[in-house]
């Protein structure tokens, strides 16, 4: 794509001097895997897509169901059954057609994790349990990948940066996952469907930062309530 096209796409970001040309070549030449096609994975794909993230690979073994509507809004009732990773990827094609959208439609194993990961620069963890958690964290250690890192419950989020410029990983936090009786179910906890959303764009644009080289979280988690909009950093 000529650099006129490229202005046209993407001129609003391209005009902050903080990015540029150089910066929207970098997002151009990135290659970023997000983990899970559901309510924090869809608003990172749609913006790190229309940013112009060069390649993005998307994982979910999930399939499409009614109650995921009202905050998953990649999807539409017709595609009720049909799978996440798959209609995601023709969904965010359409966003933007000048870039590459890998679907991978299996459960991330470790049979398979290292062999999906290790072609990509960054990973974004948008999954909803532990096991995938620290699965894709000590992956992301052995591969030597940045890990961006969120999640949500109730009205409330956390995100942070893992394995980045040799900071530290979410075992430095919680060097080993809860015991499974003691972790929420998510079936049965609600979630009002703007958090993912929020949660979701705040990962996307530490994405985006990242791969241009713009400051990032380094060794802090961010939580955030958003009932009464409460910003607490931590160090760690």
């Amino acid at each position: 794509m000529s650099i006129i096209q490229d202005f046209l796409r993407y001129n609003r970001q391209v005009m902050l001097p903080e990015i540029g040309f150089e910066g929207q070549e970098k997002l151009k030449k990135a290659k970023v895997l997000v983990i899970g096609a559901g309510g924090l994975g869809c608003p990172i794909l749609q913006y790190i897509a229309t940013a112009g993230v060069g390649t993005i690979g998307i994982v979910d073994f999930d399939k499409i169901e009614l109650h995921n509507l009202h905050r998953q809004i990649l999807y539409t009732e017709p595609q009720i059954g049909e799978s996440k990773a798959t209609i995601a990827k023709a969904t965010i094609e359409k966003l933007n057609p000048l870039i590459q959208v890998l679907a991978f439609e299996e459960k991330l194993a470790d049979h398979n994790v290292s062999n999906i990961l290790k072609d990509f620069d960054v990973i974004v963890d948008g999954s909803d349990n532990f096991e995938t958690r620290y699965l894709v964290n000590d992956t992301c250690v052995a591969l030597d990948k940045p890990l961006v890192y969120g999640s949500i419950l109730g009205f409330e989020g956390q995100l942070a940066i893992f394995n980045h410029k040799n900071s530290k990983n979410l075992r430095d936090i919680f060097p080993e996952p809860p015991n499974p009786e003691d972790v929420p179910n998510c079936s049965l906890n609600g979630v009002l469907g703007t958090l993912p959303g929020m949660i979701g764009t705040m990962m996307a644009h530490e994405t985006l930062k990242l791969i241009i080289g713009l400051p990032t979280l380094q060794n802090e988690l961010v939580l955030f309530s958003t009932l009464e909009h409460n910003f607490v950093k931590l160090k760690y």
